[in-house]
């Protein structure tokens, strides 16, 4: 079968033949992909870089963790792999599928599982989500980001506060429902101000951090309190694309009522995996299906994976190869 295939821990995929894989029990079934993401946790792992990085590489592997595929029934599915799935065929575990709508087309729909699972498992089990809350999302310009402001509404969130580089995708990002936007392009002083401003009208009750670095030290900044009570604030960390540590006073967690927390594989429990499942990716789905989430996509074929994967996607959308 045709493959996008890693001999080498950060070089680039190559496109070439690799044998196809082999169902080893009957919780394994063999799928036919159409469509995979190309996802920031899949150059991770390719540059060996992401935790869940394989320590070692023998024979060369195949890339990618999900894509859209389809049974030998011809149902179409939403799949984990077992094995790499930016292939033509790729094992997946039975119990790791979702049935798509028949509305949703397969290219729009692999763009979106890795983004939900980066932003609705943090509202719903780290935050813990309740109508009516103001949430901050700290680099919402990225595909995730995206979803994440979108998803936050739908969940009830009153006030969106998001962050960003890109004055273009910031201004887009009302139209999904944010109400406030804040540019990481000013400098530290008045990025503190205008937070700070936001925080003392509408206190912030969840933030969801995807670039961490030194914009989580300013946002942490504004939280702390000077002795009243103050208002509790769930921190979430997902990604840490502007740096993967932080200097972080331990005045703040002593005068704030803050909770840190972080949402990413390892984080979840099996009742919470089992959720989004069973429950989460349906919803969205349907949701996409019904035309009530915009997905970005830009679109590349299998063969000319080595060329597009460290491609700059424009406007925060999410490449999708098709197989």
């Amino acid at each position: 079968m045709k493959a996008a295939v890693i001999y080498k821990k950060g070089e680039l995929p190559k496109y070439a033949d690799f044998a196809t894989p082999i169902a080893t029990n009957e919780n394994e079934v063999l799928v036919s992909i159409e469509a995979v993401a190309i996802t920031n946790l899949d150059k991770g792992i390719a540059s060996g870089k992401h935790y869940s990085s394989e320590n070692e590489i023998q024979n060369g592997f195949v890339i990618g963790s999900d894509g859209i595929g389809l049974l030998q029934n011809g149902t179409r599915v939403y799949v984990r792999g077992i094995s790499g799935t930016i292939a033509e065929k790729a094992i997946v575990e039975k119990n790791r599928m979702v049935i798509i709508p028949n509305e949703l087309d397969s290219v729009t729909a692999a763009a979106m599982p890795n983004a939900v699972a980066g932003s609705a498992m943090a509202l719903r089990f780290r935050a813990g989500i309740k109508p009516e809350e103001t949430v901050l999302i700290n680099g919402a310009t990225g595909f995730t980001g995206q979803m994440a402001v979108q998803i936050a509404k739908y969940y009830g969130a009153k006030k969106i506060i998001v962050t960003g580089r890109n004055e273009k995708t910031l201004q887009s990002l009302l139209e999904l429902g944010a109400d406030e936007i804040i540019s990481l392009k000013q400098d530290d002083e008045s990025f503190i101000s205008q937070l700070k401003k936001i925080h003392q009208n509408t206190p912030i009750d969840i933030v969801l951090d995807y670039l961490w670095g030194h914009s989580a030290e300013l946002i942490l900044s504004i939280l702390k309190g000077n002795g009243n009570f103050t208002n509790k604030t769930r921190y979430v960390s997902i990604g840490s694309m502007s740096g993967d540590t932080i200097q972080l006073s331990a005045q703040i967690l002593r005068s704030a009522d803050l909770q840190l927390s972080g949402s990413g594989l390892g984080s979840w429990t099996k009742e919470e995996v089992k959720l989004l499942f069973s429950e989460i990716l349906p919803e969205m789905f349907l949701l996409a299906a019904q035309n009530k989430l915009k997905v970005n996509i830009e679109k590349v074929n299998l063969i000319d994976i080595e060329q597009k994967w460290n491609a700059e996607v424009p406007d925060g959308k999410r490449l999708v190869v098709i197989i």
